[in-house]
């Protein structure tokens, strides 16, 4: 499975954007997705899982803020930011697997910098 992320860029601080996870299969048949964040010096972290049976879950530090959803159309996972913050600054890559914590999958990575 070949995974794709899109988005990101350069915001400001409270404001919004989209990442975007192009699969190579239909999304609907990848049992667990989710999406974490690096930053240099730093171990990669967990921000949001979304899951086949339609269940998702957030790192504390994002909920309320992000929305993690599965387009089924565009076999694509999206994580819409909202209220952004100077720490969500971070390469953003996007994974996908069989059981959760253990991805099978992941995206190149794409970056969010987020500016005061």
């Amino acid at each position: 499975v070949q995974l794709v992320e899109s988005g990101g860029g350069l915001v400001q601080a409270g404001g919004s954007v989209r990442l975007s996870c192009a699969t190579s299969e239909s999304i609907v048949r990848i049992v667990t997705m989710a999406w974490y964040r690096q930053t240099p010096g730093k171990e990669r972290e967990f921000v949001a899982r979304s899951n086949r049976d339609g269940s998702v879950e957030y790192a504390e530090s994002v909920a309320g803020r992000f929305y993690i959803y599965r387009d089924k159309a565009r076999d694509t996972l999206n994580l819409e930011m909202n209220n952004l913050k100077l720490e969500d600054t971070a390469t953003y890559y996007c994974s996908g697997g069989v059981l959760i914590n253990m991805p099978d999958y992941w995206g190149q990575g794409t970056q969010v910098t987020v500016s005061s």
